[in-house]
């Protein structure tokens, strides 16, 4: 278990010291897709939803998703942002609303979790408010980007 860094030594759960590592600019970002039946993207593509402005509900909700990351993942240590960017893409043609969420700090430890969660939540938040027209809805390649920063430097995805 030595590669998984939230197990001591015997094996257990552990919220990693990273009081000695360097302080460093970090940025993660992080994507995933929602697949909706074409009546419903038309809905929030027209801005005609009962509840409102769907993304722009979205979007404050992965923003504060991103703040409460370490009170949703148990051994996520709580950062001070100093950036969360929610952006969304919307693809007619596939009925697909793609939610990218880049976030930024000057700490210890990476944003990663952070960056993650807000998609997720974001994505949740756009199923929350539409499922009454459409329950069928698919949450799809909630994934990192890319990360920067720590001593691990950066990293993209290739594929």
């Amino acid at each position: 278990m030595s590669d998984l860094t939230h197990f001591n030594q015997a094996g257990e759960a552990h919220m990693v010291d990273v009081g000695a590592k360097a302080v460093t600019d970090r940025v993660a970002v992080a994507t995933g897709n929602i697949v909706m039946l074409p009546e419903t993207f038309k809905l929030i593509e027209q801005g005609g939803h009962k509840k409102g402005d769907v993304l722009g509900i979205a979007r404050i909700a992965g923003i504060m998703a991103a703040k409460k990351t370490a009170e949703l993942i148990p051994l996520c240590h709580p950062l001070a942002l100093s950036k969360v960017s929610v952006e969304f893409a919307m693809d007619a043609s596939s009925s697909t609303i793609s939610c990218i969420s880049t976030v930024g700090t000057s700490g210890q430890t990476g944003v990663e979790m952070e960056a993650l969660t807000s998609v997720q939540i974001a994505l949740l938040t756009i199923y929350d408010m539409c499922k009454a027209v459409d329950k069928g809805m698919t949450m799809t390649n909630i994934r990192l980007e890319e990360k920067s920063g720590g001593k691990s430097g950066h990293w993209q995805r290739v594929n």
